[in-house]
């Protein structure tokens, strides 16, 4: 079931089986995607990492995610574009940048815990319901389901990650840190940078990394920058050396240096790697 509006609206919820699993496989610019999976044993490759989903997991994923479908039985997909719904624009209203969704090297993985269930399987229903409405509302009351759902996501995942310890004032210093490591990778490697486009000393994001994980705020930056240059050695026929300026480094010496001190191999190793 889908929906088209008049401006370029784009909103879709289909139950996925192995009979038409390709339909992962693509993704439309400025769209983002949350999957559902509602059998065990599901096995997708994501930006060439493998990962098992089981029952009442959740994924969100961009349009950059590069997927490869290794067994897939059952999920239920949502997409939406830009244009149905921006999360950038409308932060306040949902607070899943940087978390759900533009979080950097992070894949967010939601198990949803028994007694949420039963709200999400009925929102999901009335949001089913909706797209077979065609009264003037419609827009509306979609949109309206998306958010209680990507607001009931973002509450389950930051209690996985222990968000928890923190106040909203420094969840959302993270979540801007997060977002602009996704947004300037390319250009800023150190935690310096993002350190002053906060505002914010480096000692006051490490100091709220700590609380929340094992991960600094440089290796949070190292991993993108990692995630990235797998994503275009295995995905592309980029030589490496273009590989590496793209990301950031200068010479293939130091982007070599940097992937082997992270990998333990050779970007070229790694391409040819199963």
């Amino acid at each position: 079931m889908q929906y088209k509006g008049k401006n370029g609206e784009y909103f879709e919820v289909i139950n996925i089986t192995q009979k038409d699993c390709d339909v992962l496989k693509y993704s439309k610019s400025n769209e983002l995607s949350l999957l559902w999976f509602t059998t065990d044993d599901n096995q997708l490759k994501i930006d060439s990492k493998t990962h098992t989903f089981n029952t009442n997991e959740i994924i969100c994923i961009t349009e950059f995610h590069k997927l490869e479908l290794d067994k897939v039985i059952g999920l239920k997909l949502l997409k939406f574009n830009k244009p149905f719904y921006c999360i950038l624009d409308h932060d306040s209203e949902v607070g899943c940048k940087g978390i759900l969704y533009y979080g950097a090297s992070n894949l967010p993985i939601i198990t949803i815990p028994d007694d949420d269930i039963d709200i999400l399987e009925t929102v999901w229903k009335v949001l089913c319901m909706e797209l077979e409405s065609k009264d003037i509302l419609q827009l509306e009351m979609l949109q309206m389901m998306l958010k209680r759902i990507l607001i009931l996501c973002t509450r389950i995942y930051k209690s996985q990650i222990n968000y928890q310890s923190l106040n909203s004032e420094n969840t959302d210093i993270i979540r801007e840190f997060n977002f602009l490591v996704e947004k300037h990778f390319k250009e800023f490697h150190s935690v310096v940078d993002y350190a002053n486009l906060l505002n914010k000393a480096p000692k006051t994001l490490s100091n709220l990394f700590k609380k929340v994980g094992n991960k600094t705020p440089l290796q949070f930056i190292q991993n993108r920058l990692l995630l990235e240059a797998h994503r275009l050695l295995k995905y592309s026929d980029k030589p490496i050396s273009e590989v590496g300026y793209e990301i950031g480094f200068n010479d293939i010496q130091a982007f070599s240096r940097f992937f082997k001190n992270q990998e333990g191999i050779s970007p070229n190793d790694f391409r040819f790697s199963t």
